[in-house]
């Protein structure tokens, strides 16, 4: 049995075991040092500090994940597993998004220095002492991202399900599918922000109830769609459950990039509505519609009225949930589109 005397050959084994060269290279690029020097404070003197080793970063993120799921597999803990992880992958995801707003902060005053016509030696010290502060931010919200990706794609590889965070955007690699928060999505929009929150392309809008099995049955019409829109960006009702969690799942799966509309609480019983209205707004080319509440009719009544395309499926259209091995049904399910009701 091989032993290790501490965590960075324990690590370097595990990267040499485990390494895929997609991953290596992501991990490279997202640890790279733009400057030997890191300053993490505007009052702190900078100091030649660097980042952690890419392949030992990338080895601890995939042993705590992958260890909370084999040890408590086949135990009474085992449906916590996933929630444990989660926690995990989000923990980067909370800590990258806290870098990014003290990186927007030092950007932006960076951007008021420089239009300032100052020869002063104290003002071209102020200049460089922020521009190294807001580029130490950028390399450390980059690497914290990096690990968010890799520990998402775990989770997804784990449970079958994709990582959602708890609130806020989630701009990822071009290893998985970015999920955007519709604030940052129309707030990109309205400031022509940079691409990564306001991503281009033809929106598809996708809304359910939160009670649907039949995942075979809106893949097929996502893949149609998605066929023939390959540039689509996936708008979804933002629900953990249901519908929306089988579209979050094969957005994923496909890369596709995804917007979620959130309910806005203090709006009351309107809230729905004006989600809808929202959705509307953003003139999508078509529509995927599943039966829910009345929040689901008055989004098919709206893109009939509107003539966008749509796949519309009442809860009858899925297959029977039959228990796992039992025998397919024979027969074929009704494939609703353009112009079927619930």
């Amino acid at each position: 049995m091989q032993t290790f005397s501490n965590f960075a050959d324990l690590a370097n084994f595990i990267a040499e075991e485990t390494g895929s060269t997609d991953q290596t290279s992501t991990y490279a690029h997202a640890f790279i040092e733009h400057d030997e020097r890191a300053k993490l404070s505007i009052v702190d003197e900078a100091e030649v500090c660097f980042m952690p080793d890419p392949d030992q970063a990338r080895a601890a993120v995939e042993m705590v994940m992958t260890t909370l799921f084999d040890v408590l597999r086949d135990t009474r803990l085992e449906p916590f597993a996933a929630d444990l992880a989660w926690g995990f992958a989000n923990s980067f995801h909370v800590v990258a998004k806290r870098i990014e707003g003290r990186e927007d902060d030092a950007a932006k005053e960076l951007g008021e220095l420089v239009r300032i016509s100052d020869p002063s030696e104290i003002h071209a010290t102020q200049v460089e002492d922020t521009r190294l502060l807001c580029e130490t931010l950028q390399s450390c919200r980059e690497a914290m991202e990096c690990m968010r990706d890799h520990a998402a794609q775990v989770f997804h590889a784990e449970t079958g399900r994709p990582f959602s965070t708890a609130r806020g955007s989630r701009v990822s690699s071009a290893t998985t599918a970015s999920q955007i928060e519709a604030r940052d999505f129309l707030a990109a929009r309205a400031a022509k922000r940079r691409e990564a929150h306001a991503p281009t392309g033809p929106v598809v809008i996708f809304s359910g109830g939160d009670t649907w099995h039949d995942h075979e049955l809106l893949y097929k019409a996502l893949d149609d769609t998605f066929a023939r829109i390959p540039s689509m960006i996936l708008a979804t009702t933002a629900q953990h459950r249901g519908c929306d969690q089988i579209a979050h799942a094969w957005a994923a799966s496909r890369g596709v990039a995804t917007v979620r509309f959130t309910l806005n609480r203090a709006m009351g019983k309107r809230a729905g509505f004006a989600r809808n209205e929202q959705m509307m707004n953003l003139k999508p080319v078509h529509a995927v519609i599943c039966e829910g509440s009345g929040l689901q009719a008055n989004l098919l009544t709206r893109v009939r009225e509107a003539g966008i395309p749509y796949h519309a499926f009442a809860a009858s259209h899925q297959q029977p949930a039959f228990p796992e091995g039992a025998p397919a049904m024979n027969g074929k399910r009704r494939f609703a589109r353009r112009g079927a009701a619930f």
